[in-house]
């Protein structure tokens, strides 16, 4: 192997990056552990434990907690360089957004100025506030009490207009209007959640939660890490609404703000000496204490606009510029009011009656030299607007944006125009040379630069001088991702706990360990001291993995466990075939070097090994980039674990075996008591394979017989459910309430700590496709029922349920109905990806092996092995004592056996090309029953290592995920089995019916 120092310093610094990302999640740990500490220290019956918690988080948030001596690193610092954990895993943020109904009412209507129309808005947005009713349904019952039947919701002044006009003229009724209004307003909920799960698909690989809540107009979000709340409000409330405006000059406002400064300022006055006058009129017992304060009101300096608000007035050509006036902060909604007097705005010239006044996105902070104190100061600017307040130009002509670097080197939002776009913003900028114009985001100006020559490439950008990285590429997201149709509010949020329960996830984990360092005892077993520096090669590979996804901020969930496991597999996988090749090669004579340099070459085991990886690598691509959901949470952990997996099996192992060997000992590969294990196998497998197909296809008649007759049982990502926030007298394990409720619903929901560590939220599929009050109450009785051994026995049904009158301190404090987590179009989107993957390894085995049958033979493997897993799911889930659920997670179980099967068959097939090249006197037949045996010992040594992981979890983690990891389990035996009795039999006959000299 050439380059050996060059790979050995690359993995040190490497292995060294790893470890100091992984660091700050084990500084994480130890400060949120002495939080607990704290907190369980200080609360008495456990219910203030999360707020005590924070509260001791917050006084170490920006305390150095690492010194290292040129370094410091707060609480907040290291917070931000942890391992994230998912919602599943750690839990998060629960977000309830309300898209503005009142909002598309107001678009729909084309901005209607009908008294009626305006007046049932407005009193609807009152009764709202103490109704559960629809704003929609509350709108519909106030328009009809004030139009008395005089006015109909077809007239043109309301949705009879031209946008409307195909769908509602003005012979309608208004109860044959309002079902056309509630799909509009439909329509556009859901254009909404799609913006936001677009936004927030890009906000990173955070495997979120996003569900609809009926026809409310809300939105359920879960976002794991919380960790940035404000980032979190500003992605998801922004309309997103982009305009480009021509703005006034600071030449052009010098004189409207000093004229209006003096209409202020004798406004103020006069306002003042109102109120003092008025001070005389009260009670006789405050007269001395008015008259002191009348007294301050007449001594003080009176105020004006320019109190608060400082104007840029340039003093020569060098000082012109957009910006024209700069004010506090906190005096922004003061200089608004000021601004939008009726007296001053008539101070507008006619050339600017329609001007608007906008603040910069960012604040920036300056000293005040008489004080040296800092203050935080915007800019403000002047847009040319006009009657119907219609920006020139809009964000619906973007065609693309990212985050880049300006010349400046600075961070900015490139952004690309389609034809129109071009055409407009050419027209703009030619006829604004050496004037002004501003990108505007949400009514925020985010650069309003001076045009130097006209922009004919359709090109332009959003920069500004603190704009963050992080800031750009949000920014980008958001614009790529599209606008919302109406303005989104975070109504409530809370932090929930893990969605697999703290027990199972720490059960799980031990497990999992444990099964690991059976698998390490294995190889040694197995292999000797080769074993032992696979084992260093494989821990070298899960500390990368876990580096690379700390450093790129990635969110581990249960799915990209999957996608480790199915890369730890691989990783050993690797080792066994490079050590069964070597073996090989000694037992036919070679000397040890010799034998090493084969099993490492591309001749050896490397060609198989790349082959198997880069199918691998194709699916995750392929799914990364078409995928949503669990399927991008797989696929990007996946890909990670094949570089990682690769480097390691391949030069970390290597370096090693060279270092031994190169020290003159005796290195055989295997043990005293392993030595003649799986040699000389000589099994007919072809003959064996008409018993096979006989039992695939039995098994897939009988899976597609119960998919149709006894379907899935499908869980809350897939069909949504009621939501429950329970409150108990004391703190509650949840997944202890899951089991308990089993036995009432027949399903365990789903439970998680919500706020307080006494909240549970509590989400169940039961009856979830009926309606009606009935149900409702059938359902709060049976959590009733399930509840009663957790809290007090003198809390009565009634007090129980939600909307009880009295002190409330137990039972259900809200519910909600939501939508699925997984809606239509992700199902179609991940059937597509699974698909086009499909294709891709079909194309790419077509490519490599140059005949089809093989790509025929792998692909069909792969149909094989989800069609028997998904039927065991099907068969089994009313029988077995754990749920078979199909989620998320069993999506990514589905992902991992197609991983894994392809890798098996890859390998099995590559030893069917050799054997082919090699001894062409051979039969077909007899090239392919010599390579499956002698594949056979990798075959299940590799099986056997990831079987152990699995049965290990299986056995000992928590209830919730068994059934994830039984569908693991399946697919990995089903993949085995048909990468030697079904991939390899297609292989032969269609290869049969099509050379008869190979039989």
């Amino acid at each position: 192997m050439q380059n050996k120092g060059l790979i050995k310093l690359f993995a040190i610094l490497f292995g060294l990056v790893s470890l100091y990302q992984l660091s700050f999640t084990w500084f994480t740990n130890g400060v949120e552990d002495k939080a607990k500490i704290y907190a369980e220290s200080k609360s008495n019956d456990g219910r203030e434990i999360a707020n005590l918690e924070r509260v001791y988080l917050d006084s170490v948030a920006n305390k150095p907690v690492i010194d290292l001596g040129f370094a410091q690193f707060s609480y907040n610092d290291i917070k931000d360089k942890e391992l994230n954990l998912g919602l599943d895993l750690k839990g998060g943020i629960n977000a309830i957004l309300q898209v503005s109904v009142k909002d598309i009412l107001i678009g729909l209507s084309n901005d209607s100025k009908n008294p009626v129309f305006n007046e049932a808005l407005a009193k609807a947005t009152e009764a709202q506030k103490n109704s559960d009713k629809t704003f929609l349904d509350l709108f519909f019952n106030e328009f009809e009490k004030l139009s008395a039947g005089k006015v109909k919701l077809s007239d043109p002044s309301i949705f009879g207009n031209k946008s409307l006009r195909d769908k509602i003229n003005f012979k309608l009724t208004d109860e044959e209007v309002k079902p056309i209004i509630a799909d509009e307003i439909s329509g556009s909920i859901s254009t909404a959640f799609e913006v936001l799960r677009s936004r927030i698909d890009k906000f990173g690989v955070t495997q979120p939660n996003i569900q609809r809540i009926g026809n409310s107009g809300r939105i359920l979000i879960e976002l794991p890490g919380a960790k940035d709340i404000d980032r979190v409000k500003k992605l998801l409330q922004s309309t997103a609404e982009l305009q480009f405006w021509e703005v006034y000059s600071n030449q052009e406002t010098a004189n409207f703000f000093f004229a209006a400064n003096s209409v202020i300022e004798n406004h103020l006055k006069a306002e003042k000496e109102e109120t003092a006058q008025d001070s005389t009129t009260v009670k006789d017992d405050l007269n001395d204490l008015l008259g002191e304060v009348s007294d301050s009101i007449a001594n003080k300096q009176v105020d004006n606009l320019f109190t608060v608000l400082t104007p840029s007035v340039p003093q020569s050509e060098n000082q012109i510029s957009s910006v024209i006036a700069t004010a506090k902060v906190a005096d922004t909604a003061t200089v608004n009011k000021y601004l939008a007097m009726k007296d001053v705005r008539a101070l507008l010239s006619n050339e600017m009656k329609y001007a608007k006044f906008l603040w910069d996105s960012k604040p920036f902070t300056s000293t005040v030299a008489a004080t040296n104190e800092s203050v935080d100061l915007i800019y403000l600017y002047g847009i040319k607007s006009n009657r119907e307040d219609l920006a020139p130009i809009e964000g619906d002509v973007i065609d693309d944006a990212s985050q880049e670097y300006g010349q400046t080197g600075k961070p900015e939002v490139s952004m690309t125009m389609n034809a129109t776009g071009t055409k407009q913003w050419a027209k703009m900028t030619t006829e604004n040379v050496g004037k002004f114009v501003a990108v505007v985001l949400d009514d925020y100006v985010y650069t309003a630069p001076s045009v130097n020559t006209a922009i004919t490439n359709g090109r332009t950008s959003i920069s500004g001088g603190s704009m963050t990285v992080v800031e750009a590429q949000d920014i980008a997201n958001v614009l790529k991702a599209g606008k919302l149709p109406a303005a989104a509010h975070i109504i409530q949020s809370e932090v929930v706990g893990p969605s697999l329960g703290q027990q199972a996830i720490d059960s799980s984990l031990s497990s999992f360990a444990l099964a690991l360092l059976i698998v390490l005892a294995w190889m040694v077993f197995y292999y000797g001291k080769a074993g032992g520096f696979a084992n260093i090669a494989l821990a070298a590979n899960l500390l990368f993995i876990f580096g690379i996804l700390t450093a790129f901020g990635a969110v581990l969930t249960l799915p990209g466990i999957a996608g480790i496991i199915l890369t730890i597999g691989m990783s050993v996988d690797a080792n066994v075939i490079i050590f069964e090749r070597i073996k090989e090669e000694l037992n036919s004579g070679k000397g040890l070097k010799a034998a090493i340099e084969y099993g490492f070459s591309y001749k050896g085991a490397f060609s198989a090994i790349l082959d198997a990886n880069v199918t691998s690598m194709l699916t995750g691509v392929i799914l990364y980039v078409f995928g949503t959901g669990p399927v991008k949470g797989f696929a990007y952990t996946l890909m990670v674990g094949i570089v990682t997996s690769l480097f390691s099996a391949i030069f970390i192992t290597r370096l090693l075996i060279d270092w031994y060997a190169g020290k003159g000992k005796t290195f055989t590969f295997n043990t005293a008591i392993t030595k003649n294990w799986f040699t000389n196998i000589d099994v007919e497998f072809l003959k064996k394979r008409k018993i096979a197909y006989i039992i695939s296809g039995i098994l897939i008649i009988v899976s597609l017989s119960s998919l149709i007759s006894n379907g899935l049982n499908y869980g809350v990502d897939f069909v949504g459910g009621r939501s429950y926030v329970v409150k108990f007298d004391k703190q509650i394990v949840a997944s202890d309430v899951a089991s308990t409720l089993k036995d009432v619903f027949g399903d365990a929901p789903e439970v998680k700590t919500y706020g307080e560590a006494t909240q549970l939220k509590i989400t169940t599929k039961y009856k979830i496709e009926e309606e009606g009050n009935h149900i409702d109450d059938e359902v709060q009785g049976l959590l009733y029922t399930g509840l009663k051994s957790y809290i007090s026995e003198d809390v009565s049904l009634d007090e129980f349920k939600p909307g009880y009158d009295g002190d409330k301190k137990v039972g259900i404090m809200s519910s909600i109905k939501v939508e699925p987590t997984i809606a239509d179009d992700i199902k179609t989107a991940a059937g597509w990806a699974i698909l086009g993957s499909l294709l891709v390894i079909f194309l790419y085995i077509l490519f490599r092996f140059r005949k089809w049958q093989y790509s025929l033979g792998a692909v069909a493997a792969l149909f094989h092995d989800v069609i028997i897993v998904i039927g065991i799911f099907s068969l089994f889930y009313k029988v077995l004592p754990f749920d078979m659920e199909i989620g998320q997670s069993f999506i990514a179980a589905i992902l991992t056996v197609l991983g894994y099967s392809i890798n098996d068959t890859v390998i099995v097939f590559d030893r069917i090309r050799e054997f082919a090249g090699t001894h062409t006197s051979w039969k077909f037949s007899t090239v392919i029953d010599k390579a499956l045996s002698t594949t056979l010992g990798r075959t299940i040594n590799t099986s056997l290592t990831t079987l152990v992981v699995l049965i290990a979890i299986f056995l000992f983690g928590g209830d919730s995920i068994k059934g994830f990891m039984f569908a693991l389990i399946v697919g990995i035996v089903v993949g085995t089995y048909s990468s030697l009795f079904i991939a390899s039999p297609i292989l032969y006959d269609t290869v049969k019916k099509l050379d008869k000299t190979k039989k």
